[in-house]
């Protein structure tokens, strides 16, 4: 006798995202992605609809950053040219590229400017196809700078610009709707400020179709659960009707997983029976990406091509129907 399987019925929905525009659609991406829309919980295709796999991005530097030495032989001859860089991504599976525009931090002693900024996001855009992520340097008043100009330099194209947060959503908000991108809103862990950032956002005029949900996340290892928690709260929220909670979620599990010693350790600084720390380092993001994926997350920002790999056999894999 069959074994009936208990299923959930959903009132809502994720809202669906579409990152980036093609030349019928007014600018020049070789495709778009789209992202969230789903009608249930991660990988649960018997109680709704996951009309959209996850996204991989991989990140891009506008400065030399300092990363493991195991990254080396892979962006080594690009490390100071962020084009180059961009296209090797693109080689190595990105389907989004994530810039960030670290070189315009204002500490620095040669500080990138706005227009610089916007030279090398039109330059990026012209040498690469893939769907275009724009993160400013982090710092309040030299971000709504670098984005607007940004904005202006990419209107038509449907980048992402980030990040907004709580205290410093509304410059970056007009730049978005300015050049008619989205934008990206970043709340710390916390389910009441990611939803409220929403409100705002949105009450500035932006379009809930155009934001996506950074609510910052941890590595494997190290605060993940509390990650993981809030990304289901957000997701619960959006299948029971909360339009606020229904943006898709961006996971930074590359620059998350690599901050940490565990994947970068060598010598007497691993602990025993750690093995070789290039394997260690690869695993370690693929894992933290693996949970963020199970957790509720659209987009996934990674690091190492090996990495990459492994994930998107893992999205391969969950994304076959298991219907009952």
């Amino acid at each position: 006798m069959p074994v009936e399987i208990y299923k959930d019925k959903f009132t809502g929905k994720g809202q669906e995202v579409i990152l980036g525009a093609t030349k019928e659609q007014g600018g020049t991406r070789a495709y778009t992605v789209k992202m969230g829309g789903s009608s249930t919980l991660p990988f649960l295709f018997y109680e709704g609809e996951i009309p959209n796999r996850p996204v991989i991005a991989m990140e891009v530097w506008d400065i030399k950053p300092e990363w493991n030495p195991c990254f080396e032989q892979y962006y080594g001859d690009v490390w100071n040219d962020p084009v180059a860089w961009a296209k090797k991504a693109e080689e190595y599976g990105a389907e989004v590229i994530y810039l960030r525009l670290q070189g315009a931090d204002p500490e620095l002693e040669n500080s990138k400017s706005p227009e610089e900024c916007a030279k090398l996001v039109k330059d990026v855009l012209a040498a690469t196809g893939a769907p275009l992520i724009v993160e400013g340097p982090g710092q309040p008043d030299k971000d709504n700078d670098v984005l607007q100009a940004v904005a202006e330099a990419a209107a038509g194209e449907n980048i992402a610009l980030g990040v907004a947060e709580k205290d410093n959503y509304r410059g970056i908000a007009a730049a978005a709707m300015m050049g008619r991108h989205c934008i990206i809103g970043r709340s710390p862990v916390d389910i009441n400020i990611l939803k409220q950032l929403n409100i705002m956002i949105t009450e500035m005029g932006v379009p809930i179709d155009k934001v996506i949900n950074d609510p910052m996340t941890s590595s494997l290892g190290y605060g993940i659960e509390y990650s993981y928690s809030t990304m289901e709260r957000a997701r619960w929220g959006a299948l029971i009707g909360d339009k606020m909670m229904t943006p898709p979620v961006i996971c930074l599990a590359g620059p998350e997983a690599w901050s940490k010693k565990e994947p970068n350790a060598v010598g007497e600084d691993a602990g025993p029976g750690w093995g070789d720390q290039r394997d260690r380092g690869i695993m370690w993001e693929a894992m933290t990406a693996a949970a963020l994926l199970q957790a509720g997350g659209d987009l996934v920002l990674m690091r190492h091509p090996e990495a990459v790999k492994l994930v998107k056999k893992q999205i391969d894999a969950l994304m076959v129907p298991n219907k009952y």
